[in-house]
This record gives structure tokens, sequence and C-alpha cells, in this order.
């Protein structure tokens, strides 16, 4: 029976010297998921990365994509992937219809096959008549987008984007988030991304997978990973209240603690929309004046905070 996962990785390690950047790391990853892979400057994922795209071989473990060993059938598994990487590798002397019809030559395309799939890939990644143009005079945007299509040129079956919008405004982010969802929705393509945008995470990705220190972290759906974080907080703008207030307050169904900071009562919820509710209620049975009240939800940047110690730096990552 054929197998529902993309790409599995199973005890996956990679060392440089006396150095481990992967630490027996096991992924699965199934056919037609957008996976969202994160992790602080240093944490392993560009090495992982280049592993999973047969750029590097492990040092121990096994990964298989689409059944392929990546080591074993490195062939086989470049013909089922495409691969976008931070730097574009783009010839800027060309222009970018000749760029790509060269990338479909090197895939084993011939005839007129090259022009057809030129074609669809313009008006699948929004390039348009911007394809005759010299790549030397096109925007950052422009750049990444053409290096999409050359990485989709051979209809792969899984797309790698390594941080894809980094450094784009965001006008150009959205347009690339768009292109994503169409690849994944329309084609049914498993997308392996990477990103320093957290909310790109967030807004694409079906899991999302945190590595630090070579290992994996956290994984689960985005809204999973911020139920397990647990840290909602309903603020409450108020002047100061008693102790009897506060723990009038920490009894209220799904509050975990109270907090009286400069002028606002914060109190800590794993599940803060339904049990704002029962606070509002307690707060006027307790006759407190509220000036405002807001719901602050848990975000994916304090579960990565959390899991990792770390913000995530939006610049680009060295090797790892």
């Amino acid at each position: 029976m054929a197998s529902l996962y993309a790409i599995e990785a199973k005890n996956v390690s990679k060392t440089f010297g006396s150095k481990k950047a992967v630490d027996n790391v096991s992924l699965s990853i199934k056919k037609g998921e957008i996976y969202g892979f994160l992790g602080p400057n240093g944490a392993g994922k560009s090495t992982m990365i280049k592993m999973l795209v047969t750029l590097l071989e492990p040092s121990a473990g096994k990964i298989t994509i689409l059944g392929n060993d990546s080591v074993a059938q490195a062939g086989a598994v470049r013909l089922d992937i495409g691969v976008a990487l931070q730097e574009a590798a783009l010839d800027l002397s060309q222009r970018g219809i000749y760029f790509l019809k060269m990338q479909a030559r090197l895939y084993g395309i011939r005839g007129k096959q090259v022009t057809e799939r030129v074609e669809e890939l313009r008006s699948l990644v929004d390039i348009g008549d911007a394809l005759n143009d010299p790549i030397k005079s096109y925007s950052g945007g422009m750049k990444r987008r053409i290096d999409l299509a050359a990485a989709l040129i051979h209809n792969p079956q899984i797309l790698f984007l390594d941080e894809p919008t980094t450094g784009l405004d965001p006008m150009s982010r959205a347009k690339v988030w768009q292109e994503v969802r169409r690849l994944n929705k329309d084609l049914g393509m498993t997308i392996f991304l990477t990103t320093q945008y957290l909310e790109e995470a967030d807004q694409l990705a079906d899991r999302i997978g945190i590595i630090n220190n070579g290992k994996i972290v956290a994984e689960g759906t985005p809204a999973a990973l911020k139920r397990l974080s647990g840290k909602d907080q309903i603020i409450v703008s108020a002047a100061p209240q008693s102790d009897d207030v506060l723990k009038a307050l920490k009894k209220v169904k799904g509050i975990a603690k109270v907090e009286q900071i400069d002028g606002e009562i914060i109190l800590s919820s794993a599940h803060g929309s339904a049990a704002i509710a029962a606070v509002v209620i307690e707060l006027e049975n307790l006759k407190v004046p509220i000036k405002q009240l807001t719901l602050r939800e848990t975000s994916l940047d304090d579960v990565f905070l959390e899991f990792t110690g770390n913000r995530l730096e939006r610049k680009e990552e060295g090797k790892s």
C-alpha cells in the first residue's frame, strides 16, 4: 500500500566535526500538507532542509521522499521536488523567459512542451509580461516569483520554500501567500515552508514543527500549539483593587493566574475567549469599575518564545 506521507525522516542526525547540528529528528509530513518549519538562528533548520533536498547526506538516520531514499535514490528524489532556497539562483544577465526555458531543458522537457510549461507558469506565479524583461531589472518580489517558477518548471510533487518572503514588502508577501495556497489547493502540492515570519506560518501551515538546538521541541497545528502554550490574557484597566478582589477573580473558572500591574489586572487563561464572559460577570459582582477590557490571545510568538527561549529574529539565517 502506498504511503500517506510525502516526507519521512527517521532519527536523522547531522554532525560537523564535534558539533551535532541536527540531533535525532523524526518528521512525517502527509501528501498535500503545508508544513511550517521554524527555528532560531543556529537551531539546525537550514541543515535539516538541505538534507531533505539531497544537498547534504545525514550522518545517521534515514530520509525518504515519496518512498525514495534521499541518499541511495537522490536522482529520483530531485525529479519529484522543487526547491527555492533563500538565495535565488538566478542568472541576472538573462531574460526571464530564457532562464525558465533553460531550466525546463535541464529537467528533460523538450520541444513545444517547453513553451507550454513556461506559459503555464507565467500566469501561475503572476509574472505576466515581465517574463520578457532582463532579470536584473526585476524587483525583489519579481525575483522571488521567477525563482518559484524555476522550482515549479518540472511540475514537482513537493515544493520546498526556504524563507520565500524575506525582505519583501507586505503586498509582495501577500501575493506569495496567495500563490502558495493556490499551488497547494489546486495542484495538491505538498509544501515544506521555512519562514522567519510567524504570522506567515500561522496563516499558511497545516502543521508546524519547531526545532531548537538540533531537536524538534514542539509540533502540531498552529491552534494546538497555542493551546499548549496556554497564555491567553484578559487585561482589565481599572483602579487598584484589594487582594480579596484578586483572589475572587482567580476562582473564576478557566483562570490560572491573576496579577495587578500598573493599573491593570492581568488574568491568564488557557482559553481566554471561553473565560472572558465569566470574568466580566464576576467583575460586575465585585463592583469593579472597568475602564477597558482586552483579550490578548496566545500568538505563535509566545509559543516560539516558550519552546526556544528566543524571539524569532527577522534576518537572514547563517549556516547551521
